[in-house]
C-alpha cells in the first residue's frame, strides 16, 4: 500500500513538473502572455527614408552594434511574412517583464570612415527604423543633421529609452523615446544605451492596436460621400439595365417570337434590325477559347477568394499579425482552385472544346505565372540593392510547389466535375454555318472603344477607396476599414455588371456578335484605370525617387 501511495505521488509530482514547465515555455511573444521576469524579445526589423516607406534594408545593414545577449533566431510564421520580406533580428538587449532596468551601456562602436559615411547618409536621408516588440510596432529616427552654413554637422540619437505599458500578464501598449543626441565625429567612439520603464495599463489587450489606427482618416466624412455618390450611381445604372430589359428587349424578343412562326419565305421578307440579325452568330464560340475559359475561372475563384478574405478580415482583424492576410489570401487561393476548375473547364466545354487538359493547365498557371513573372523582376531589383523586400529563395520554392501539387490537381478536380456536371451546351437557336459579315459601324461602337468606356463608370465608384487603399500601401497608415472595402466591393460587382450588360446590348444592337471578348474587357479595363491612377498618386501624392519604389509602383 505504501509502495502504490509512493508511486502515485511520484507521478504526480512529474505531471506537476511537466505542466509547470509547458507553461513556462509557452508563455511568450507567441501567446502574448508572460510571466513575471520571463524574457520579452525585443527584435530589429528594418530600416529606410521615411518618405520612401516601400525601401527598406535590414536594420544591421547601417552599423549599428548588438547587444551583448546571445542571438535568437526569427522563423517566418507564416509565408506571408516572408513575402512581405520580413527579417526580424534578435537585438541583443536584455529585457523581462516587468522588471524595470535603468540606464545601460549594451555596445559601442569605433567611428571608421566607412560607418561615418553610412550614418551620415542616413541621417541625411531622413532614415528611420522599425522595430518590434510582441508584435507592437515601434518607430524611432536615426539621427538628425544641423546646417548653420558653413558646415554640417551631424547627430545621432544614441539611447533608447522603452516604456512599456501591461494589463494583467500581457503587454499591450510600446512607446519609444530616442534620447542621446550625440554628434558623429569620424574616429571617435559611440556609446549605445537603452532604459526600460514598465506601468500598468488599463488598455484591454483586444484593443491594444487601436493607438495605431486612425479613424478621422479613414471614416473622414468624403468617404461616406464616395459610398453615397456609389450607391447612386447603382441606382442609375440598376434603372438603366432594367429600362433595356422591360422595354426594349421584351418588345423586340416578342416580336422575334412571332416571327418564328413564319416559314422561311415570309421570315425572310419581314424587317428584321439591330441585335435580331445576330441571332444565328451570337452563340458562336469566341476565338482563342482556352484563354477566354482560362481567365473565366480564374476571375471566378479571385472574386471567391476575395470575398472570403474581407468577410474574414472584418471578423479577425487581421492587420494586428504580420503578413495574416497575405497567407490568407495564399490559403485560400490553393484549396479554391476548384473553383477555378469548375467554371473554366465547364465554359471551355459548351464551347466545344476539346483539349481540355491544356484548358486545366493553362487555367492553373494563367494567375500565379503573370504574379510570380512580376514578383521575380521586382525581387531581382530588390537584391540588387540589397532591399528587405527581397523574397528568399526557400520562399519561392514553397510557392512554386503549392502551385504544382495542390492549385494544379484541384484545379484538375474541378475541372472534371465541370465537364460532367455542367459542360454541354444548350443554345437557344441554331448557329449558322458561314459567319455572318460584320457591318461598318460609327467608331464609338467598335469594340475597343467599347471596352475602354466600360470600365469608367465601375472606377468611378471605387476610386476613393482606391485613394485609401494606396494610402495604407505608400503611407503610414494601417488599413481597418473592412466594413467600407465590402461595401465598395459589391457596389464594384453590381455596377461592373450593368455597366457590362449595357455595353454587351449596345454592341449586339450594331449587329456585331463578338460579345464574349468584349463584355469580357469591357469589365476588365477598370484595371486600366485603376493602374493609371496609381501613377498619378506615385507622382502627386509621394515623394519616392528610388528605383525600388518605382518597382513596386510598376
Amino acid at each position: 500500500m505504501n509502495l502504490r501511495m509512493l508511486i502515485d505521488r511520484r507521478c504526480t509530482c512529474v505531471l506537476l513538473l511537466c505542466l509547470s514547465h509547458y507553461i513556462v515555455t509557452t508563455a511568450d511573444e507567441h501567446t502574448h502572455t508572460y510571466n513575471d521576469g520571463e524574457e520579452v524579445v525585443l527584435w530589429m526589423n528594418t530600416v529606410g527614408p521615411y518618405h520612401n516607406r516601400q525601401e527598406t534594408y535590414s536594420y544591421f545593414s547601417l552599423p549599428f552594434c548588438k547587444g551583448p545577449k546571445e542571438a535568437i533566431g526569427h522563423y517566418h510564421e507564416t509565408i506571408g511574412e516572408a513575402l512581405q520580406g520580413v527579417e526580424l533580428e534578435f537585438s541583443g538587449l536584455d529585457i523581462s517583464f516587468k522588471d524595470p532596468t535603468m540606464k545601460r551601456v549594451y555596445c559601442s562602436i569605433e567611428m571608421s570612415e566607412a560607418k561615418f559615411k553610412a550614418f551620415t547618409y542616413a541621417i541625411r536621408n531622413h532614415y528611420w527604423y522599425q522595430l518590434y516588440v510582441d508584435d507592437l510596432p515601434i518607430w524611432g529616427i536615426v539621427g538628425e543633421f544641423e546646417d548653420n552654413g558653413e558646415e554640417k554637422s551631424y547627430f545621432i540619437w544614441a539611447h533608447k529609452k522603452f516604456d512599456i505599458g501591461y494589463f494583467d500578464n500581457r503587454i499591450v501598449e510600446v512607446n519609444l523615446t530616442s534620447e542621446g543626441k550625440t554628434k558623429l565625429v569620424q574616429g571617435e567612439s559611440i556609446s549605445f544605451s537603452y532604459q526600460v520603464h514598465w506601468r500598468a495599463s488599463s488598455v484591454p489587450f483586444n484593443l491594444r492596436f487601436d493607438k495605431y489606427l486612425d479613424p478621422n482618416f479613414f471614416q473622414h466624412r468624403i468617404h461616406w460621400f464616395s459610398i453615397f455618390n456609389s450607391f447612386m450611381m447603382v441606382i442609375f445604372l440598376v434603372g438603366l439595365v432594367t429600362m433595356i430589359l422591360l422595354r426594349t428587349l421584351r418588345k423586340d424578343y416578342a416580336r422575334y417570337t412571332k416571327e418564328a412562326e413564319l416559314d422561311d419565305l415570309e421570315r425572310d421578307l419581314g424587317d428584321e434590325y439591330g441585335w435580331k440579325q445576330v441571332h444565328g452568330d451570337v452563340f458562336r464560340a469566341p476565338t482563342y477559347p482556352i484563354i477566354f475559359s482560362s481567365i473565366i475561372g480564374t476571375g471566378c475563384q479571385i472574386m471567391f477568394v476575395a470575398s472570403v478574405c474581407i468577410l474574414l478580415a472584418i471578423v479577425g482583424d487581421y492587420y494586428q499579425q504580420r503578413g495574416t492576410l497575405l497567407s490568407t489570401a495564399i490559403f485560400l487561393y490553393a484549396t479554391t482552385s476548384p473553383v477555378n476548375g469548375y467554371c473554366g473547364g465547364a465554359l471551355y466545354s459548351r464551347l466545344g472544346g476539346k483539349e481540355w487538359i491544356k484548358q486545366t493547365v493553362v487555367g492553373s498557371l494563367l494567375f500565379p505565372t503573370m504574379i510570380s513573372t512580376t514578383v521575380i523582376i521586382i525581387n531581382f531589383v530588390a537584391i540588387y540593392y540589397h532591399a528587405s523586400r527581397a523574397i528568399p529563395f526557400a520562399t519561392m520554392v514553397v510557392v512554386a510547389c503549392i502551385c504544382l501539387f495542390v492549385v494544379l490537381p484541384l484545379n484538375l478536380v474541378g475541372a472534371i466535375l465541370g465537364r460532367n456536371l455542367s459542360g454541354s451546351a444548350e443554345v437557344p437557336c441554331r448557329v449558322n454555318t458561314v459567319p455572318r459579315p460584320i457591318p461598318e459601324k460609327k467608331w464609338f461602337m467598335e469594340p475597343a472603344i467599347i471596352m475602354l468606356l466600360g470600365g469608367i463608370l465601375p472606377f468611378g465608384s471605387i476610386f476613393i477607396e482606391v485613394y485609401f487603399v494606396f494610402t495604407s500601401f505608400w503611407a503610414y497608415k494601417i488599413y481597418y476599414v473592412f466594413g467600407f472595402m465590402l461595401l465598395v466591393f459589391i457596389i464594384l460587382s453590381v455596377v461592373t455588371i450593368c455597366a457590362t450588360i449595357v455595353c454587351t446590348y449596345f454592341l449586339l444592337n450594331a449587329e456585331d456578335y463578338r460579345w464574349q471578348w468584349t463584355s469580357l474587357c469591357s469589365a476588365g479595363s477598370i484595371g486600366i484605370y485603376v493602374y493609371l491612377y496609381s501613377f498619378y498618386y506615385f507622382f502627386f501624392k509621394t515623394k519616392y525617387v528610388h528605383i525600388v519604389c518605382g518597382a513596386y509602383m510598376l
